[in-house]
């Protein structure tokens, strides 16, 4: 069992898995898209699955719906295999797909566009996901009359009609403006939640995944690198790469002696490692910082964002972040500091 399948594996084996997907693989002529991956989604729960473009995210996505072949592998949805020894078309899956672009039909209204994901299910649904998805007051208005948090619910609604065993999301929150993108967030995962469905919807929005899933899947290279709770992959990540994409990460030279690794801020515990040199991982706001005329750090600059700043400093010929929330100690570029460890690190093979 990979990395990948422990701590989400265990939570869908204890509630049963919504989704499974062992030893996907997908090829575009030469370029391998999917390589092998393992994924197990508890009933029940959302799932961000995390990685930057090209990584085989919205493949993966894709062959979970029926829409690509995989190559090889097996997918199981609520029990029942639908791919490998026994492929299921798309439409009886019982999976709702709500695309990147919404694609809501302009021609309709928020009320026709609901309806018309409504299929064997009874006409009352229309009503039922109408009021589910707030957009009562809104059936009769058309696509281009609503915000784009509207649109949003639109297309989640005409998804949930037909009472899907699973809904998967690509990229939902791509096509808002930053200002707009909290408040969505928070509606979608409401409105998830109320109608109790799983779902895994793709992101390469660090911020996305870890404000609203109940578990990330950080994907590499088309396979799953790491599956956690949002503050476990972001406390523990794997190896470097996975922790560069789940947040801002300084990943520092360092050396192990005796099972500490030494760095410019200070030792952290190594255990494991073999003596020789390291990679020490410090979160930003891991780091303390205090002006100190002796410090062995100089300030670079300084980013200032009002609820937080950034301060870029050189310690030993590397560079470090460090991450002060709030009212902090006036800083300034070419100032000495001093820095110390006030939170976790983790030492990593070099």
């Amino acid at each position: 069992m990979t990395q990948a399948m422990t701590e989400v594996e265990t939570a869908a084996e204890r509630n049963g898995s919504a989704l499974r997907c062992v030893g996907l693989r997908k090829r575009f002529g030469p370029t391998v898209a999917v390589d092998g991956l393992d994924l197990a989604v508890p009933r029940g729960q959302l799932l961000a699955l995390l990685g930057p473009s090209g990584c085989g995210k919205t493949t993966t996505l894709r062959m979970i719906a029926g829409l690509e072949r995989p190559d090889a592998g097996d997918i199981w949805i609520h029990g029942r295999q639908v791919d490998g020894a026994g492929w299921v078309p798309p439409e009886r899956r019982r999976v709702g797909f709500v695309f990147q672009d919404l694609a809501l039909f302009p021609h309709l209204d928020v009320r026709g566009n609901v309806a018309f994901g409504l299929g064997d299910a009874p006409p009352e649904r229309v009503e039922e996901m109408i009021a589910l998805a707030r957009l009562q007051g809104l059936e009769r208005r058309m696509p281009h009359e609503l915000s784009g948090g509207q649109q949003q619910r639109v297309a989640l609604a005409r998804c949930l009609v037909p009472g899907p065993d699973l809904v998967l999301l690509d990229e939902p929150f791509s096509n808002l403006d930053r200002m707009l993108r909290a408040a969505v967030r928070a509606e979608v995962r409401e409105l998830l939640q109320a109608a109790g469905v799983t779902s895994v919807f793709v992101t390469h929005d660090n911020e996305e995944a870890l404000s609203i899933a109940d578990h990330v899947a950080v994907m590499l290279d088309g396979r799953v690198r790491q599956v956690g709770t949002p503050s476990s992959v972001y406390a523990e990540p794997v190896d470097g790469e996975v922790a560069e994409l789940v947040g801002e990460t300084n990943l520092l030279s360092g050396s192990v002696r005796d099972h500490r690794a030494s760095s410019p801020i200070g030792e952290v515990a190594a255990t494991g490692l073999p003596d020789g040199p390291c990679r020490i991982l410090i979160r930003p706001e891991a780091i303390g910082i205090q002006p100190d005329d002796a410090g062995a750090a100089v300030v670079l600059d300084v980013e200032y964002y009002g609820h937080d700043e950034l301060i870029r400093c050189a310690a030993d010929g590397q560079e470090i972040v460090v991450r002060v929330v709030g009212a902090g100690p006036p800083i300034a570029a070419g100032d000495r500091v001093r820095l110390r460890m006030v939170g976790a690190a983790q030492a990593l093979p070099a």
